[in-house]
Order: structure tokens, then C-alpha cells, then sequence
């Protein structure tokens, strides 16, 4: 899985455990609420900083995290 399936995953089950309606994340972030139902049906994602306002909205915080580098194979007998 994804960091950004991840990411969505984590919201949305959040906003399905959250005591706050729908429509009241609506009011308080400013997503339509369709799209805000949308995104919870899985139809759409979220850009960053939608989801930063959701996030907020949910008393949740995103953290940014260094990508993984692969490393590079090593060449052996040199």
C-alpha cells in the first residue's frame, strides 16, 4: 500500500469514527459536502491541503516523512 493510500485510508476511517457529521465537517472546513461524501465512498481523493483541512477538522496532525531511498546495487571484484 501506498503512503498516499495510506494517507486517505487513514482519513477515512476517521471521519467515519469521528462524532461529527458530514455535513458539520463540511461547515467547519469548507469541502462540499459531496465531495466530501465522495471522497468517503472512495469515487475521489483529496489534494493536500484538503486533507490537511479535513486532518485539522478530525483534531489530526500530517507529518511529513522522508522518502526511502533505494540504494544502489554494489558492483562486486572492484
Amino acid at each position: 500500500m501506498t503512503r498516499k493510500k495510506l494517507l486517505t485510508e487513514q482519513l477515512r476511517a476517521a471521519v467515519k469514527a469521528s462524532d461529527k457529521t458530514r455535513y458539520r465537517l463540511s461547515l467547519e472546513t469548507g469541502i462540499d459536502q459531496g465531495a466530501l461524501s465522495r471522497f468517503v465512498h472512495r469515487k475521489v481523493g483529496l489534494t493536500l491541503d484538503t486533507a490537511g483541512l479535513l486532518a485539522d477538522a478530525l483534531g489530526l496532525e500530517l507529518q511529513p516523512r522522508r522518502p526511502v531511498r533505494k540504494r544502489k546495487p554494489t558492483k562486486k571484484g572492484r
